[in-house]
């Protein structure tokens, strides 16, 4: 009975300090635990499904992956790579024998590599100064086709002296003539032009097909391997019209270029028939607008009989792909804040197939996904939701099913805040708006909590059933989330989203405010404890709310802009913004530059403000961030200035970056927080 007894309390114990842990609510530090799913590649048969298997490394502030690999049916889910190093996209060839994908695994450079799926073996393919991009299969799985940067002498025309012998001068001056010549996460630019290529699988040197230059993107084969499809533009005024793209036909057998495409606008994404007969492929007539969404068009093989399929279905058309018959063809599309997959007659007729694609957004609940089709229509997707990152998902048309649950550990014992869907009207015309309000876990409607309006960026992008680690980190700090899309945001059409065209910010502050307001009549927000946050263009928003009214305590203004005529000529897309968000030049029209710049209501402002900014931001550039600053101290606002050292526009690429993102946020609005 001794032996029993001890037995039973041995079992006890062990049941409630492992199965029976407490939960509590979510760490900053728990953003190093969280995985998840991308990329995933269905075998052309439908049986096999590799995918990219993403996770982070605490100890050397990396993001990493590896490839995995499972059967439709869920079943044996293993590794096919292991260790800390990124592994990412994996191409299965026609015949389902063997894949390509790119590693870092050697010594940190990035290679192609070749793996047999039967005998697990593999080699390198590329051993090259730079990385292979967009890489495809011919249709006889024996060369691969690619895109690959080539770089160009240095048009440099400074004549320096010939400096001494043993003479140490400082780095020679640097000639720039480009008007793009610089990118956010890569940098300043160097000069050189993607080019292709093709590569036989048994390995050798590349073999460089083109030499013009301008960029020569995403080439797929033709059905008979004659032919390269290719996105390009070369139009002699391609620096000042960097999105008239067309697409090009390249003869394998003779070198010759033809264009397929020819009209003002974009034409990209180049994908062949079944048969070999026809390209489908992505674009639209661009009419200056700030958003215009991507259509569908269908043409023959030698650019004759484009049609636009899509005319009808007033949502952007994204990720392509046909279905083995050739009669439709699938894609993806946002629809108020959900990403769904769906099929598209040749006739336009539209019908979904799943609304749960998403989570590859991971920081913030943007809208996002991927999917991959097997020869008998099986699908492969991320799949997204409001309570957790993405996972596996598949479906034959018929079922659909979860393979993954990658963050089943770290859940087990925490608990998120529950995500609740809100729609209001605009005070300013009654436009519907569509939000979500997430509470904190211990949530109970008889108490009072402060209130965080966290606002997406883009502008043109939007917010949907998406898990967000930010957004779930400030619920279990207590604080009641509100995000939203304002008008601006995508997924609504074309019209919603060209609200704001010309005129932003503007109106969308009161399908803020409103949204708000439709919180505060919940009765559970304590209204002395409202806080304000968005990052690019939600912190352009973020400024432009508190030049407005002083109903929050503080407002943390992440990598905004804030002056518009120094941001269009500083920014790392100058041909663009201009062009496209304003109807003239900054010195043509400098009244409307300043009437859209927050910079000129400061001295409306009293709020306490953080500005957050990456010092190697290019996209908003930190001197925007530091014009707010100066012009606050000026005033005497409370008002503090915090720089993410080598972070982007993307200051999430490295882990810590977004915890100190989320740790600064928190710790300004604890600040001013009253209890």
């Amino acid at each position: 009975m001794k032996h029993l007894f001890l037995a039973l309390l041995c079992l006890y114990l062990f049941s409630t300090n492992s199965f029976g842990q407490k939960k509590t609510s979510l760490k900053l530090l728990d953003i190093f635990d969280m995985e998840y799913v991308s990329d995933p590649q269905i075998s052309p048969d439908g049986t096999r499904i590799i995918y990219v298997r993403n996770f982070k490394d605490i100890m050397t502030d990396k993001n990493l992956s590896n490839l995995w690999i499972i059967n439709f049916d869920g079943t044996e889910n293993r590794p096919l790579t292991t260790g800390n190093q990124n592994d990412n996209s994996p191409r299965w060839s026609h015949d389902g024998k063997k894949i390509i994908y790119k590693s870092n695994k050697a010594d940190e450079k990035t290679k192609v590599y070749l793996y047999w799926l039967d005998s697990k073996a593999e080699t390198a393919l590329t051993h090259g100064e730079h990385v292979p991009n967009n890489i495809s299969w011919s249709y006889n799985d024996q060369t691969l086709a690619f895109d690959m940067f080539v770089p160009e002498k240095d048009p440099l025309i400074i004549n320096m002296p010939e400096k001494p012998k043993d003479a140490k001068w400082q780095n020679p001056p640097i000639y720039i003539d480009d008007i793009k010549y610089r990118s956010d996460g890569e940098g300043y630019l160097k000069p050189g032009h993607k080019q292709l290529f093709t590569l036989p699988i048994q390995g050798g040197t590349p073999k460089q097909l083109t030499f013009e230059s301008y960029d020569h993107t995403s080439p797929v084969w033709s059905a008979n391997n004659t032919h390269l499809y290719f996105t390009a533009n070369t139009h002699k005024a391609e620096d000042l019209e960097p999105q008239d793209s067309e697409i090009y036909s390249f003869s394998l057998v003779n070198g010759s270029i033809k264009a397929l495409t020819n009209r003002y606008g974009p034409d990209n994404n180049p994908t062949v028939s079944p048969d070999g007969k026809k390209i489908a492929y992505l674009g639209y007539d661009d009419q200056l607008l700030g958003y215009q969404q991507s259509s569908l068009y269908v043409m023959n093989t030698d650019g004759s009989n484009s049609t636009l399929i899509s005319k009808n279905f007033d949502r952007s058309v994204e990720n392509i792909s046909w279905r083995s018959s050739g009669k439709e063809l699938f894609f993806l599309y946002k629809e108020k804040g959900k990403t769904k997959l769906a099929a598209i007659n040749l006739n336009g007729k539209v019908k979904d197939i799943t609304e749960d694609v998403g989570g590859l957004s991971f920081g913030r609940p943007y809208n996002s996904g991927a999917f991959s089709v097997s020869n008998n229509d099986h699908f492969a997707y991320t799949l997204g939701g409001t309570e957790h990152p993405s996972d596996l998902g598949v479906t034959d048309l018929k079922n659909t099913k979860r393979l993954t649950d990658l963050n089943a550990d770290l859940f087990a014992f925490r608990n998120i805040g529950n995500v609740e869907e809100l729609w209001w009207e605009s005070s300013y015309d009654n436009l519907k708006i569509q939000g979500w309000l997430v509470t904190p876990p211990d949530f109970d409607p008889s108490k009072k909590y402060p209130l965080i309006l966290e606002i997406h960026g883009g502008p043109f992008l939007s917010y949907g059933f998406e898990f967000s680690s930010e957004i779930q980190e400030f619920a279990a700090a207590g604080y009641v989330v509100l995000y939203c899309n304002p008008r601006g945001s995508t997924s609504y059409g074309n019209a919603f989203a060209n609200e704001i065209h010309h005129d932003y910010p503007n109106h969308d502050y009161e399908d803020l405010m409103s949204g708000v307001d439709t919180v505060l009549k919940k009765g559970f927000i304590d209204e002395d404890n409202l806080f304000v946050t968005g990052g690019s263009g939600g912190g352009v928003l973020t400024a432009w709310i508190i030049g407005k009214t002083n109903r929050f305590r503080a407002a943390v203004v992440a990598k905004p802009v804030i002056n518009w005529t120094s941001f269009v000529l500083y920014a790392d897309n100058i041909a663009s913004y201009s062009k496209y968000w304003f109807a003239k030049k900054p010195w043509e029209d400098p009244e409307s530059y300043l009437k859209r710049s927050p910079l000129s209501y400061v001295e409306n402002i009293s709020t306490p403000t953080m500005l957050l900014t990456g010092e190697n931001d290019f996209r908003t550039p930190i001197p925007e961030s530091e014009q707010f600053y100066g012009a606050l101290k000026l005033q005497n606002v409370e008002t503090a200035m915090v720089r993410i050292p080598g972070a982007s526009h993307g200051i999430a690429s490295k882990p810590s970056n977004l915890v100190a993102k989320m740790a600064s946020i928190l710790s300004w609005f604890e600040k001013y927080r009253t209890r």
